[in-house]
């Protein structure tokens, strides 16, 4: 088949596109970190924050050394000083995961309603990625495997909620930390694979692949 045919395009994976394996593992550090902390200050929050504010400027600080942006170490700095800081002020170290049950939530949500809207945010990440830009919403059999491609997404925000949600109310620290890290990078490699797998699934077979979109 041409070079630019679907099998070109099966070979360069949703995975390879996408990446971002160090992201989600640095993120999973300073979750882990407050709960050490937060253990071998004796339940202390103030060790606990201390502890993940400390760890999210190191990782933050390293990956701007290799290369990272600027910009990504002070959001991710921020989101850990503001999870640190709201469970300072409630007293209740299960308090630190609520920024993440929040930004879950949210983010199922907006990752519903542009499938609805015909906005599929995975449509938008891969077509800047690519180089696509918006040009694929003009080819209806990449809209439509974006769309169904775009629900795994949705699923794996959902789960974290719910997963999250009950240890918070369960007042299960450690056990937060744990599938903070469990639902993190994991969590996010078996989503790569299922979107990738309805692409393929949804794609006609004489689509000539994600780079090249069929405009009328």
């Amino acid at each position: 088949m041409h070079p630019g045919g679907m099998t070109d395009t099966r070979q360069e994976s949703l995975a390879s596109l996408l990446g971002g394996r160090g992201g989600a593992l640095d993120a999973s550090l300073p979750p882990l970190a407050f709960v050490l902390g937060w253990l071998l200050g004796g339940n202390s929050i103030a060790v606990g924050a201390l502890a993940a504010v400390a760890c999210g400027v190191v990782v933050g600080l390293v990956r701007v050394v290799r290369g990272g942006r600027p910009r990504a170490l002070l959001v991710s700095v921020a989101l850990v000083v503001l999870a640190a800081y709201i469970a300072l002020q409630t007293g209740r170290a299960e308090d630190f995961f609520l920024v993440q049950i929040f930004l879950n939530a949210a983010s199922a949500l907006l990752w519903a309603v542009s499938i609805v809207l015909r906005w599929p945010l995975l449509g938008v990440v891969v077509g800047l990625v690519t180089g696509q830009k918006l040009r694929w919403r003009r080819d209806p059999d990449l809209l439509r495997a974006y769309r169904y491609a775009s629900w795994p997404w949705v699923g794996q925000y959902i789960l974290r909620v719910l997963v999250f949600g009950a240890l918070w109310l369960a007042g299960e620290v450690v056990l937060l930390g744990v599938m903070r890290a469990a639902l993190t990078w994991p969590l996010q490699v078996a989503c790569i694979a299922v979107s990738w797998w309805v692409l393929r699934r949804t794609l006609p077979a004489d689509h000539p692949g994600l780079r090249h979109p069929r405009t009328p």
